[in-house]
């Protein structure tokens, strides 16, 4: 089911951030006095055990208040190997007790408020800086000192800390009149130097989570990250199956160059798959111009919700599609002899197999079993019988609107035709 947006407030961040969870613990997040050196022990000892990263450092910061160095402000920015990110960050105050995980866009490269921002430089090149917020020469150059100045920070940190070409970094900052000392300074330098090793041990994990949801899926990428990686592995689970394929894919292919048919079929693509992801499918696999999807029933409050999501979902594709077709973006308007995109999507229920399948050194995590090899040769009759959409009976009997009955059509490998339905005109 959709989760809600969380509501960032009291915080505000730009529209290339988006608030993905939030940590509220406060000062319980840490012992109640505690030392540095107690800090860099539970560094090298207990917070190993600890595979999330939100309250890690949640616990981290809060201790390093209990030990009373004069921290105000602190986050965590780390890049990641994702096509649509630039990173994620931890964000955490002491003024309002929150702890927040962020994903930044990848749109946040054009910003001029990051470029004009001190993590710019370490994120890019590696490097440290510490901005004096009574200067006013640095409030003019970053926009973001002057916002913190008012706020009554004093002092701002950036220690970059590494991580290959992703330029990790730490910020810190003080309200302290004078900013950090020479002491204090070299403290929260050294223990998040040691702190950085876990960042790298949690980024690594994010990384792999990243790849892959984007190879193989949300749910198929969780299944392999969690150790479903054996050949035979999975499990049967009954789903609405999606196929759908692009009509004259054939003669688009022999007529346009290689890059321009690369650049139509992401395009199309963009809007098919995320309709789906739109509604809460999964998307499995892309095999030329075609796409398999499911909507597990499991993942849903009830088979009739993954029913209607199912064709909400080839509904807007199809939406999509038509707006592509109307107003294509520049990338394709310069391409000739593309227009219209036509495609088929077909839409039917049944039990598959959820897992990994091939050989010993090369598997793919998929779905198999009748019910795909039914639903794709559905998807075939789309263009036979002029619908774009086509819905077997048990789809269509979830559903509660009213759709145009097509008749009971004979399938290759089904002893029994197969009624099918078409939206209704």
């Amino acid at each position: 089911m959709p989760q809600p947006r969380l509501d960032p407030a009291p915080r505000q961040y730009p529209p290339f951030v988006a608030l993905l969870r939030r940590a509220a613990r406060g000062p319980a997040a840490a012992p109640a006095r505690t030392t540095a050196d107690e800090i860099e022990a539970w560094l090298l000892r207990e917070a190993i055990r600890e595979d999330d990263m939100l309250p890690l450092y949640e616990s981290l910061v809060w201790r390093l208040a209990a030990a009373g160095l004069p921290l105000d402000r602190s986050s965590v920015h780390v890049g990641t190997l994702h096509p649509q990110l630039l990173g994620f960050a931890w964000n955490w105050n002491r003024a309002d007790g929150l702890c927040d995980e962020v994903k930044v866009g990848d749109l946040a490269r054009q910003s001029d408020s990051y470029r004009r921002n001190p993590l710019y430089r370490a994120n890019v090149y590696g490097e440290s800086m510490r901005c004096d917020l009574s200067d006013p020469d640095t409030l003019a150059r970053f926009p973001l000192m002057a916002e913190l100045a008012a706020q009554g920070i004093t002092d701002y940190i950036v220690l970059a800390l590494g991580g290959g070409a992703y330029h990790n970094a730490v910020t810190i900052a003080t309200q302290q009149t004078g900013g950090f000392s020479d002491a204090e300074r070299a403290t929260l330098e050294r223990i998040f130097a040691l702190f950085a090793l876990h960042i790298e041990r949690h980024i690594a994990q994010r990384i792999a989570g990243n790849v892959l949801d984007t190879y193989l899926g949300t749910a198929a990428g969780g299944k392999v990250l969690r150790g479903s990686i054996h050949r035979g592995s999975g499990e049967p689970i009954r789903a609405v199956i999606w196929v759908s394929d692009l009509r004259g894919f054939t003669d688009l292919a022999d007529r346009l160059e290689g890059a321009d048919m690369i650049a139509l079929l992401n395009a199309y693509f963009e809007r098919l798959a995320g309709a789906v992801l739109a509604h809460d499918g999964e998307v499995l696999k892309f095999i030329g111009d075609g796409l398999l999807a499911v909507f597990p029933f499991a993942a849903f409050g009830d088979e009739a919700q993954a029913a209607a999501a199912s064709l909400a979902a080839a509904e807007a594709a199809m939406a999509a599609v038509d707006r592509l077709n109307a107003e294509p973006p520049p990338d394709l308007a310069r391409i000739a002899g593309w227009q219209p995109l036509r495609s088929g999507i077909a839409l039917h229920e049944g039990d598959v197999f959820f897992g990994n399948v091939g050989a010993e050194a090369r598997l793919d995590f998929t779905v198999i079993g009748r019910a795909v090899n039914a639903a794709s040769r559905v998807e075939s009759l789309t263009k036979t019988l002029g619908r774009s959409i086509l819905i077997t009976e048990p789809v269509a009997r979830r559903l509660d609107r009213p759709l145009d009955p097509l008749g009971a059509h004979a399938l290759r490998g089904l002893a029994e035709p197969v009624p099918l339905f078409g939206l209704h005109r």
